[in-house]
């Protein structure tokens, strides 16, 4: 049974979550002021609770973005150190896919539109429907698909933009203060046909310019 970190740091929230013998080990912050510099902190809790090390893992997952610019930075800077050191495998998932993913299981649907705040008017977008993440790009509220009310919202960007998207998407139910969450990163890891790679850790940002600007 492999021995899994989870990572979360690319929205206004920071999740670490460690899986081993069977049982998940979790912390969450939330309304903290650069919660993502918590990151390491966290993860010594967990390891000091599970009675484990950095050394002890099988693999790292963690989320790539779309998100907050430095907070996606973060989370994929700790997990290539930690991975070079001790030569550990690592997945990435879009954090539109993780959002869709916990949001399916919570509220029991099959059909979720994630919306994350970009700002200059513009939403971090993706529909994830039946287990599957499409549409993911970042667009203005009235560029974002037609679904229908069979779908829930969550994200952010709604509570930006709701009405906006809403008359664009025709979704009338949507939870703006929805988050990613680390534990769903190990559901979606080990329910995931394609495994680990040993390719270094890449964020994802959707934004032409900032991706640009940040390989510089």
């Amino acid at each position: 049974m492999q021995t899994i970190l989870a990572i979360d740091t690319c929205t206004e929230v920071c999740s670490v979550s460690l899986y081993s013998r069977g049982e998940i080990i979790s912390r969450f912050v939330q309304d903290v002021a650069k919660s993502s510099s918590l990151v390491l902190p966290l993860c010594d809790e967990v390891f000091a609770q599970a009675g484990l090390s950095v050394a002890d893992l099988d693999v790292i997952v963690y989320t790539q973005g779309p998100g907050a610019f430095t907070g996606v930075r973060m989370c994929v800077s700790v997990v290539q150190g930690m991975s070079l050191a001790y030569d550990i495998p690592t997945l990435g998932f879009s954090t539109l896919e993780v959002m869709g993913f916990g949001a399916a299981q919570k509220y029991k649907t099959d059909k979720v539109a994630v919306a994350l705040d970009a700002r200059m008017r513009e939403v971090y977008w993706g529909v994830y429907e039946e287990g599957i993440l499409s549409a993911e790009r970042i667009a203005k509220p009235d560029e974002i698909d037609i679904l229908s009310s069979d779908f829930i919202g969550v994200g952010t960007g709604w509570g930006a933009y709701g009405e906006a998207l809403s008359r664009q998407s025709g979704v009338d139910n949507f939870v703006s203060d929805f988050y990613p969450k680390s534990e769903n990163l190990i559901a979606l890891y080990i329910g995931k046909e394609s495994k680990e790679s040993d390719e270094l850790p890449l964020p994802t940002y959707l934004r032409n310019n900032v991706a640009k600007k940040s390989l510089k």
